[in-house]
C-alpha cells in the first residue's frame, strides 16, 4: 500500500487494507473513492456528527443540476392553410420524432403533455393544473390561435415553420407585453434542441441555490428570488474554515497531485503544500455544495476569509467550473447569475475578468486570477496552464490559464436583476509577459465586434441599483458567439439585453 494513501486508521481511504481494491493505493486514486470520502464527510459535518471513512453509510448525491418538466403541444388542424388537405396529426409525428433524439441529449428535462388540439386554449387548464411545468413547448402547426397559451403564466417556446401560419407576427406584440415568449421561425428541426435547452434552463434558475460564503446578501437575496429565481443561502466563514479543516490530508495531497501538480505545464512560485491547501479548499466548496444541494458558491475572498489558513480558492473555483457547477470569487453575485445561467443554456464555464482597455487595437483586455481549464464546457480538453500566486499579493495558489487565440467570445453579466448586458468579439491575443506581467495571471485581449470607444465611454452607465465595485467592473466571458440565444433568454426571463459596443 502506498504511504500516502493510508489514512490515521491503518487502511487505505477507500477503508480497505487490500491495495488492490484501492487505486490510489496502486498510484492513481478512482475518483469514486474521492466522491464517496469527501461527500461523506461533508455530510457528517454539516449534521455536527464526526465522519469515520470505514464506517461507511451512505454518502450524500453529488451537486446536481435541477430537474425541469416542459409541457409539449400541438396547436393545429384541418383547413384552408397551409393546404386543404394538410394532415396535422402527421405533422405532428414528424415532429414528436425529432423530440424523441432532442431528448436523449436532456436528461434532466421530462416532457409531458403531447396533444394535439386545434384551440390553445384547451391547454391552458391543463398547464395550470401541472405546478412542476416550468415552461411549454408550443409546436405551431397551423393557422390556429397560440395566445392563450402565451397567456399560460409560463415561459412559452413558440416552434413555428415557414407556411405554419400567420400567428408568429403576434410573437413581438406578446413580447411587448411583457410575456415570457421566444419564437423560433425557421425550418431547422435542429433548433429544437436548441429551444429545450433554453426553456431547460429558466427552469433549473428558478430551483438553483447559491452558498455566499463569508459575506451578506441583505435585500439582495430577495430581490434575486423574485427577479431571477436563484435561493441564495448564506455560509459563515467558520462553516467554511470547519469544511476545509475536515478534509483529510491524504485526500487533499492525491487530488492535488493529481489534478494540479502532475497536469501545469510550469509551477512558478507556489510550493507543493500552498497548492495541497488549494486542493483541500477545493474540496470544502464541494462538500458545502453537496450537502446544501446548491449548484453555485460565491466566496468573499479578498478581505472576507482568512488566506493564511485557507488559501486562496482560485484553484477549486476553477475546478468547479470545469465539472458544469459554478464557483465564482469575491462574492460577486451578479457574475455568479450569469455564469450559472450560460452553464445551463450553452454548457459552457465562465471566466471573471476585470477588464481594461485597449483602444489602439478596438480591444477589451480581460485579466484576472483565475479561469477554467475546460472554456469548451465539461469533458472537453483542458487548456494549457501554470500555477502562479494570486498578483494582487504574490500569495497563495491560482492559475494562468492559455486560453485560445482566434476564439469567438461572448462577454456579459446580470444587471441589476433585470437586464443583461452583453457583447462579442474575439480573442486576438494571449498573456504578453514582456508588457503585462504587471496584472491579474490569467489575460486575454479581445477584438470586440462594435466599438471599443463606445464601450468605455458608457462602461456600465445603465446600472442604477447595485454599483460597488464588483458590479461596475466585472464582466465574464464564455467561449461561442451566443448573441441569437441570449436574445431568447432574455425573452424567456423577461430581462432586457443591453448591447455594451
Amino acid at each position: 500500500m502506498n504511504p500516502s494513501c493510508r489514512l490515521p486508521n491503518g487502511k487505505g481511504i477507500c477503508g480497505t487494507a487490500n491495495a488492490a481494491a484501492c487505486s490510489r493505493c496502486a498510484v492513481a486514486m478512482d475518483r469514486r473513492h474521492f466522491l464517496r470520502t469527501t461527500l461523506g464527510l461533508g455530510a457528517g459535518l454539516l449534521a455536527g456528527r464526526p465522519w469515520n471513512p470505514v464506517a461507511g453509510g451512505d454518502a450524500p448525491a453529488q451537486p446536481r443540476h435541477p430537474q425541469v418538466t416542459i409541457y409539449v403541444v400541438y396547436v393545429g388542424g384541418a383547413g384552408a392553410w397551409p393546404k386543404p388537405e394538410f394532415d396535422a396529426a402527421a405533422e405532428k409525428t414528424k415532429f414528436e420524432r425529432q423530440l424523441r433524439e432532442v431528448e436523449r441529449s436532456f436528461p434532466e428535462v421530462r416532457f409531458v403533455g403531447g396533444e394535439l388540439t386545434d384551440s390553445s386554449a384547451k391547454v391552458v387548464e391543463q398547464v395550470k393544473a401541472r405546478p412542476e411545468v416550468s415552461g411549454i413547448l408550443c409546436f405551431h402547426l397551423g393557422m390556429r390561435d397560440i395566445t392563450s397559451i402565451v397567456n399560460a403564466g409560463k415561459p412559452v417556446v413558440v416552434f413555428s415553420q415557414p407556411f405554419s401560419g400567420h400567428e408568429w407576427m403576434l410573437v413581438s406584440q406578446l413580447q411587448q407585453q411583457g410575456k415570457a415568449v421566444a419564437l423560433f421561425s425557421t425550418r431547422d428541426l435542429g433548433e429544437i434542441g436548441t429551444a429545450v435547452s433554453l426553456l431547460k434552463a429558466v427552469g433549473q434558475m428558478r430551483q438553483s441555490k447559491i452558498l455566499l460564503a463569508a459575506d451578506r446578501a441583505g435585500k439582495r437575496a430577495q430581490d434575486i428570488k423574485t427577479n431571477v429565481g436563484c435561493t441564495i443561502q448564506e455560509v459563515t466563514t467558520e462553516e467554511l474554515i470547519a469544511a476545509h479543516q475536515a478534509v483529510p490530508e491524504e485526500l487533499a495531497r492525491a487530488e492535488a497531485e493529481e489534478r494540479w501538480l502532475k497536469a501545469a505545464r510550469q509551477i512558478v512560485e507556489p510550493n507543493r503544500a500552498e497548492i495541497i491547501k488549494s486542493a483541500r479548499m477545493y474540496w470544502a466548496m464541494k462538500q458545502l455544495l453537496a450537502a446544501n444541494q446548491a449548484q453555485a458558491i460565491a466566496v468573499n475572498c479578498l478581505g472576507g476569509i482568512p488566506i493564511q489558513t485557507l488559501g486562496y480558492p482560485c484553484l477549486g473555483f476553477a475546478q468547479l467550473c470545469d465539472e458544469g457547477l459554478v464557483g465564482a470569487c469575491e462574492a460577486d453575485l451578479d457574475s455568479t447569475l450569469t455564469m450559472l445561467l450560460f452553464s445551463y443554456a450553452f454548457k459552457k464555464p465562465g471566466f471573471i475578468t476585470d477588464p481594461l482597455f485597449d483602444l489602439s487595437r478596438n480591444a477589451v483586455i480581460h485579466a484576472h486570477c483565475v479561469a477554467p481549464t475546460r472554456m469548451d464546457g465539461p469533458g472537453n480538453a483542458r487548456a494549457p496552464f501554470a500555477i502562479r500566486t494570486h498578483r494582487d499579493d504574490n500569495r497563495g495558489a491560482s492559475l494562468e490559464v492559455d486560453l485560445r487565440v482566434g476564439q469567438a467570445i461572448s462577454c456579459a453579466r446580470f444587471m441589476d436583476d433585470e437586464a443583461l448586458l452583453f457583447s462579442t468579439g474575439k480573442i486576438i491575443e494571449g498573456k504578453q509577459a514582456e508588457f503585462d506581467d504587471r496584472g491579474c495571471r490569467t489575460q486575454i485581449t479581445v477584438e470586440v465586434n462594435g466599438s471599443a470607444q463606445k464601450m468605455l465611454e458608457d462602461w456600465s452607465s445603465a446600472m442604477r441599483k447595485y454599483r460597488d465595485i464588483r458590479t461596475l467592473l466585472h464582466r465574464v466571458v464564455f467561449y461561442g458567439d451566443h448573441t441569437r440565444q441570449v436574445k431568447h433568454l432574455a425573452r424567456l426571463m423577461a430581462l432586457k439585453v443591453i448591447a455594451e459596443c
